[in-house]
C-alpha cells in the first residue's frame, strides 16, 4: 500500500484494555504533529480495546519523535501502541504462515522465484515443523511456533513480525485461529485461503461439508482475516465443476490445487496495489 505522492503514509494500531480518553489523546497527537486522519476504526470485545487508523503527513516526517512521541502515550495509557511506515519504493515483505499442507507454500515460492509476485518472504512461521525443509531448500528462516496456549503462540509471533518488518501475512493453510488480540494489529493486512465459495461452508471441513450437501460447484476464497472467523472482506474467489464420477478424496486433490491458485491470486493483487478496502468490501481497481 504505497504512500501518496508527496505525502508520508503511517498505521498505527492500539491495543490494551479499554479505557476512556484513548481515541482522542492519540488522534490529538497525530494532528498536533502536522498529520491528517484518512482511515480509522476501533473495537471492543471482553473489555479489550483495538484502534487502527491510517495518517498522511504533507511534510516530512521526524520518525524518531513520532515514535517517542507514542511511545510516552502507550505508557500514559496503559496500552500497546505500534507504528508501521509505508515506503513505496521499498519490497514489501512477507511472512508465510503454514501447517501441515504444502501447495499453497509451494506455489508462493515457486511465483516468488519465477518472478510473478515481487516480494520479499523474509520468514516462514509454522505451527509445527512438518514444512521446515521447503523452507530450508528455499533459504527462508523457518520458526516453529508450538506453544498449545495461543496467547504465547500469539506473542512469540509478534515477535518474529516486528523483527523482520512484515508488511503482509499470508495464511497457506495455517490451521489455527487467530484471536482479536492479534488480528486487530493488521487491519487488511493479513491473508487467509478458505476451502469454500464463502460465505457458505465456514471452517475447517468445508470439503467435507460440500460432498456430503451434494454441491454441483465447489470452489475457495481469499479473503482479508477479520476478529469474525471466515467472515472477512472477499479477495477472490475461483471453482470447479463437481462430476459424477468425483469422490471425497479427488474433491480434495482438485480443491487443494486451486487454493494454492487462488492464495496466490489475492496476493498478487494485493502487492500490485489493485485492491482497496471500503466498508467491509473488496474493490479491485481497474487497469488502465
Amino acid at each position: 500500500m504505497p504512500t501518496s505522492k508527496g505525502k508520508t503514509l503511517i498505521e498505527v494500531t492500539v491495543v490494551g484494555p479499554d479505557r476512556k480518553g484513548v481515541v482522542a489523546d492519540i488522534t490529538n497527537f497525530i494532528f498536533k504533529s502536522g498529520g491528517n486522519i484518512e482511515k480509522i476504526n476501533q473495537n471492543v470485545l471482553r473489555g479489550l480495546f483495538g484502534m487502527q487508523f491510517e495518517a498522511t503527513f504533507a511534510e516530512e516526517i521526524s520518525r524518531k519523535e513520532i515514535d517517542f512521541g507514542l511511545k510516552q502515550l502507550a505508557k500514559k495509557l496503559s496500552m500497546e501502541i505500534k507504528v508501521h511506515y509505508q515506503e513505496p519504493n521499498r519490497l514489501q515483505n512477507v511472512a508465510i504462515f503454514v501447517s501441515k499442507e504444502p501447495n499453497c507454500l509451494v506455489r508462493l515460492l515457486q511465483a516468488k522465484k519465477s518472478g510473478r509476485i515481487r516480494a520479499n518472504i523474509p520468514v516462514i512461521i509454522g505451527s509445527d515443523a512438518t514444512l521446515k525443509s521447503i523452507a530450508d531448500d528455499a533459504g527462508i528462516p523457518f520458526y516453529a511456533v508450538v506453544h498449545r496456549e495461543q496467547l504465547k503462540a500469539e506473542n512469540k509471533i509478534l515477535q518474529l513480525i516486528e523483527q523482520y518488518n512484515i508488511d503482509l501475512i499470508v495464511l497457506a493453510r495455517y490451521m489455527r485461529i487467530l484471536t482479536p488480540n492479534f488480528v486487530w494489529r493488521y487491519p487488511n493486512r493479513i491473508i487467509n485461503i478458505h476451502p469454500s465459495l464463502l460465505p457458505a461452508f465456514p471452517g475447517a471441513y468445508a470439503y467435507v461439508q460440500a460432498y456430503e450437501r451434494g454441491a454441483k460447484i465447489i470452489g475457495c476464497t481469499a479473503h482479508f482475516v477479520t476478529e469474525d472467523l471466515d467472515q472477512g472482506p472477499i479477495i477472490y474467489q475461483e471453482s470447479f465443476k463437481v462430476s459424477t464420477s468425483d469422490t471425497l478424496d479427488t474433491i480434495k486433490k482438485k480443491g487443494q490445487e486451486l487454493e494454492a491458485a487462488t492464495l496466490l491470486d489475492g496476493v498478487r493483487l494485493y502487492l500490485e496495489n489493485k485492491i482497496e478496502v471500503y466498508w467491509g468490501k473488496v474493490y479491485v481497481k481497474e487497469d488502465r
